[in-house]
């Protein structure tokens, strides 16, 4: 099986793993639904951009796989990453302490609506990942990269910016939590 496959799925059981043991733990049950739906909606929108990407644009798939606070080669894009980290996993955390505690409930609709967002952001990133295969997961310039104006490109400057924005508005409210959004981003 060729290396690629095994460290992106490693990647993803990994990160699914960390962001459930963020919800359920706070959650203090199993019972929290929009945990479970929220995770299936992730996974599956992960696991479809991976597939593509492993059977059109490996570059850059190994190149996503190269990301977080420890890939950047700048101190200051580490520290920045870093506390993007940590606020991207206290959305999780949040969200299960308020599922345990009732802080501040979203109504199932919405949550399900949330979701539907969720599902556009990642559209949005995979569309960027389509149009550019210089979307690596660190700040770089590679020498043959070009500015791309078609596709996403057209409509927004930083596309996958755009979709990642949508899902992070739209992730404390699929996880059923007001609370949670401050910790969208830093």
């Amino acid at each position: 099986m060729n290396n690629l496959i095994v460290k992106s799925m490693a990647g993803l059981i990994f990160l699914d793993l960390v962001l459930g043991l963020a919800m359920f733990l706070p959650a203090g049950s199993l019972a929290f639904w929009q945990a479970w739906l929220f995770l299936l909606v992730w996974t599956v929108c992960v696991l479809l951009i991976t597939v593509y990407l492993m059977k059109y644009d490996q570059k850059l798939l190994a190149s996503r796989t190269q990301a977080g606070p420890v890939a950047e080669t700048q101190k200051i894009q580490q520290i920045i990453q870093g506390f993007a980290s940590l606020f991207f996993i206290g959305i999780f955390i949040v969200a299960g302490f308020n599922f345990r505690f009732h802080w501040a409930v979203v109504p199932s609709p919405l949550s399900w609506i949330a979701n539907a967002f969720v599902v556009l952001g990642f559209f949005i990133v995979f569309l960027t990942f389509k149009e550019n295969s210089f979307t690596s997961a660190t700040i770089e310039v590679a020498d043959e990269q070009k500015v791309v104006t078609s596709g996403p490109y057209k409509v927004v400057r930083h596309p996958m910016y755009a979709g990642a924005i949508l899902l992070l508005i739209f992730t404390p409210i699929a996880l059923g939590s007001w609370v949670a959004l401050p910790f969208r981003c830093p």
